[in-house]
């Protein structure tokens, strides 16, 4: 038997289920905190934030959100939709420069019956992919592993999202804000 070796992964393994800083909603609660590197908030728009999924599917597991409360996507308006693209486009862009994955998986779990764990605030999984990243571990298992720990993905997208146009760092421990005219 093969046996993987992850040490890292026992702060992961052992933490609490919930946050206990968020009562309601997930995802209007910890972007309203000034923890955004904790809380793995890695860019900003005036409609939208990108986070790392605490639950990744791979390594660099993002997710575009909108501010706006709803689980309906046709709730969005025009400038609420027209931001997350953008700040969506700007996703791929870090996590392209950041991490070179050969594709990306992205989508919307929309209503109960689509298998997202949080379906009252849509949000787009943006999921990097490397060609041969499918082993047994997932068919044959039913388990994953993720072969870096979320603090170094987040530094190495955070520095990328950084790097881009437009982008402003307003310090070390917020995220990467951007304005789109």
């Amino acid at each position: 038997m093969d046996q993987v070796f992850a040490p890292w992964r026992i702060d992961w393994i052992k933490r609490d289920e919930g946050n206990p800083e968020v009562e309601d909603c997930v995802f209007c609660e910890l972007p309203a905190l000034d923890t955004d590197r904790e809380n793995l908030i890695v860019a900003r728009s005036e409609h939208a934030f990108v986070m790392f999924n605490n639950y990744p599917y791979n390594p660099g597991h993002a997710m575009v959100i909108p501010h706006a409360h709803t689980g309906d996507y046709t709730d969005l308006d025009g400038e609420q939709l027209l931001d997350h693209a953008r700040l969506k486009q700007r996703t791929f862009d870090a996590l392209e420069a950041g991490l070179e994955p050969d594709g990306f998986n992205a989508g919307l779990n929309l209503g109960d019956g689509a298998g997202g764990s949080i379906d009252d605030h849509l949000h787009t999984h943006v999921v990097p992919r490397w060609e041969g990243d499918t082993n047994f571990m997932p068919v044959i298992s039913d388990t994953t592993v993720i072969v870096e720990a979320l603090e170094e993905t987040y530094e190495r997208v955070r520095d990328a999202f950084a790097e881009q146009a437009g982008a402003t760092v307003p310090d070390e421990d917020s995220a990467v804000v951007f304005e789109f005219e």
